[in-house]
């Protein structure tokens, strides 16, 4: 076989069940005894939420293309069946719900051993009855509204982001027939967890009750008026299509567009159904009638809960060994207290590492800039914000300081649609420039430019280019990079990508930024050719790259490539990954892991040997087609040396874990990475005493 036929036949691994591979490390962590009892609880709820994202988008996509296959629709150049490929998800997906529920019946355990007892409404006392009735009526009744299922058409204007409880009414005097009704179970407006009064004798102990529960005790209160005395009732979820269909009636503005078609998602076709196996027949058979779900669409029957996302909420309990032990966020040995961020960043490149170091940083720079009386404009691109954003609101204040502001929110956002119009249409309310969205793209590149007159009277352009959202709410937990700099090489581009956004497309001529969707593909791979080259002349040549997903094609057949001519590949991938490293003669010389811990892995870094003078690169795009063909994204040079070495510096602690690091080798995916070390390293641990180990050294200043 020539090389250009075995180029075309490396293995690849379907991204569906790739991503299904990384979930399931997600179910590791709550499987795992070494993580607290309560933080395996939440790793239930992350799994869950996962899940049901991945019916909503991806599932939704392969059903939507098995149809356009039977209509002859569909490029039939895919490498895959879709319906075999959903077979296969459904397979896997059963397998990892029969996980899901062991783990679950062994938390469950486990909480009891603790003095927490999660129960349901025939074990309550009658003083706990009686708080349950009284919370009811109190806090859940005025949201309960029944919908008799005999009096309705059809249920597809249900929504999917909510559970309901489908109850069976029964008259045991033979008077009335038998009806049924669906209840929406209102955790938005209630909670999903109420804690009850404990037994006397039993104070130190917690018990917890499901909302579900609450209204399943208290159904007499709502139908026993119909005449009715036995109630039982089952759970039911389903998960609609997410995929947005926007108008295209130009005499609309793309707010109204994206409103009106956010409307839509909600009565989005089913993609799943999943309901109690304990339903009657005749109560199931009439919601699919409802519904209008047929056998073709997914099925599935489970326990008696569901909604698990909810668990990522759960009760706080007084007890420190149940949780993470705390890891607050720490200074960075430049930002002294009560000194000016700007007057530090023109001193010298800084780099935050969230959530090792603290977002207030980028909150006290925006407030530095409102009120600082050279500061002239503030531009900043949003993809997901906080739903209360203090990062917003800075920029707000700046405007009433007189400011210039500008901002581009991105619509399209996938679930963070409706929050990012509520914030366009504020800062409308404040006189923002609000730059228009660019339909059929996504802007995902993280950016920040504040123009500043100078003492000298010269004008200064200061940069902050990030590889995760400007969002408090998400930075305590995911693991980004964010470079702040007065570099005007760097802060030059990054304003020229807003010169982009406000030409409509017509890309300005990048110096040192690199730019999808224009030049990111075609960068990698020209990197990845030098190293190969600088192999074959006998250089050193290496590459390490550090992304959330793995799935672009061409990028991953030139990681094959470049591994195949001797170059060494080190992969840290959190998410999916298409390649099959460790396979004799064809990728032997990929090393990849996975990294799933009490943090998201979310920063993108890229470092190549370039024969022995390092280059390093931090971005916003991950190696997929999305972010390389239809986004703008940016990857960020790091030039200066000391940041250059805080990067290698986690890099090689990532490839040295041995505790939470996950293989992706062909035939040990998800097999824990031990490396016969005679230490534990865990990475995230490591890189969070690692940055409190450099508040001990002496200041450069």
């Amino acid at each position: 076989m020539d090389e250009s036929s075995e180029k075309n036949h490396y293995p690849y691994i379907n991204r569906e069940i790739s991503w299904l591979q990384f979930n399931e490390r997600v179910l590791q962590e709550a499987s795992d005894p070494q993580t607290p009892l309560l933080e395996r609880l939440k790793f239930l709820g992350i799994f869950s939420n996962n899940r049901d994202e991945f019916f909503r988008v991806r599932v939704a996509t392969i059903h939507r293309m098995h149809m356009l296959l039977q209509k002859k629709q569909l490029d039939t150049r895919i490498h895959f069946h879709p319906r075999e490929l959903l077979s296969q998800i459904h397979e896997m997906v059963a397998r990892q719900e029969k996980r899901f529920t062991a783990i679950y019946a062994e938390l469950v355990g486990e909480l009891k051993k603790n003095g927490i007892y999660i129960i349901n409404e025939t074990e309550l006392t009658a003083d706990q009855g009686f708080f349950v009735r009284e919370f009811f009526n109190q806090k859940v009744r005025s949201h309960v509204f029944p919908i008799m299922l005999n009096n309705v058409k059809t249920l597809t204007f249900l929504r999917d982001y909510n559970f309901y409880l489908a109850v069976e009414m029964v008259d045991s005097g033979g008077q009335n027939k038998t009806r049924y009704a669906l209840v929406k179970v209102p955790v938005q407006l209630a909670g999903r967890f109420v804690i009850l009064p404990s037994p006397q004798g039993e104070e130190n102990s917690k018990y917890i009750i499901l909302l579900d529960d609450v209204i399943r005790y208290c159904l007499s209160d709502i139908f026993r008026v119909f005449g009715y005395d036995a109630f039982r009732a089952f759970t039911v979820k389903f998960t609609r299509d997410a995929e947005l269909d926007i108008d295209n009636d130009v005499s609309k503005s793309f707010i109204e567009r994206m409103s009106e078609s956010l409307k839509k998602r909600e009565k989005g076709v089913p993609v799943r159904f999943v309901y109690d196996a304990e339903m009657p027949a005749p109560l199931l058979d009439k919601l699919k009638s409802k519904m209008k779900i047929t056998e073709k669409d997914t099925l599935r029957a489970g326990s008696r809960y569901h909604n698990f996302k909810d668990f990522m909420n759960f009760p706080k309990i007084n007890n420190p060994a149940f949780y993470f032990e705390p890891f607050p966020p720490l200074p960075h040995p430049r930002l002294k207290p009560n000194q000016s961020i700007i007057k530090a960043i023109r001193q010298k490149d800084i780099m935050l590492h969230y959530p090792y170091h603290s977002f207030q940083y980028l909150i006290d720079l925006l407030r530095e800039a409102s009120i600082d009386p050279q500061v002239l404009e503030i531009k900043m691109t949003f993809y997901r914000t906080a739903r209360d954003s203090s990062v917003i609101n800075s920029l707000i204040n700046a405007r009433r300081n007189g400011k210039k502001v500008t901002v581009f929110l991105e619509l399209q956002a996938r679930f963070e649609e409706e929050i990012n119009i509520y914030w366009v249409n504020r800062l409308q309310e404040e006189d923002v420039e609000i730059i228009p969205t660019i339909p059929d793209y996504k802007v995902h590149a993280k950016l920040l430019v504040i123009r500043r007159i100078e003492d000298d009277g010269y004008e200064r352009l200061y940069a902050n280019v990030s590889t995760g959202n400007f969002n408090e709410a998400t930075a305590t937990v995911y693991a980004d990079d964010s470079l702040f700099t007065a570099d005007q090489r760097i802060a030059s581009d990054v304003n020229k990508v807003f010169e982009l956004f406000k030409t409509r497309f017509i890309p300005p001529k990048f110096e040192h930024l690199i730019v999808a969707p224009f030049s990111v593909r075609t960068f990698l791979l020209d990197m990845l050719a030098n190293e190969v080259k600088n192999a074959r002349e006998g250089k050193e040549a290496w590459a390490i790259i550090k992304v959330n997903s793995i799935v672009d094609e061409p990028v991953a057949e030139a990681i094959y490539d470049t591994a195949r001519a001797g170059v060494k590949m080190y992969l840290s991938v959190r998410g999916i990954c298409v390649l099959k490293p460790g396979i004799p003669g064809i990728s032997d010389n990929i090393e990849a892991l996975s990294i799933v811990d009490r943090f998201l892995e979310h920063s993108r870094v890229f470092i190549f040997c370039n024969g022995g003078d390092p280059k390093y690169y931090i971005g916003s795009a991950d190696i997929m087609p999305r972010n390389l063909d239809h986004r703008i994204e940016v990857m960020c040079p790091i030039y200066d040396p000391d940041i250059q070495e805080e990067l290698r510096t986690m890099l090689d602690i990532e490839f040295k874990a041995n505790v939470k690091a996950r293989s992706l080798h062909d035939g040990q995916i998800n097999t824990y990475r031990r490396n016969g070390a005679e230490f534990p390293i865990r990475s995230q641990y490591e890189k969070y005493f690692y940055f409190k180990s450099m508040l001990l050294q002496p200041s450069d200043e």
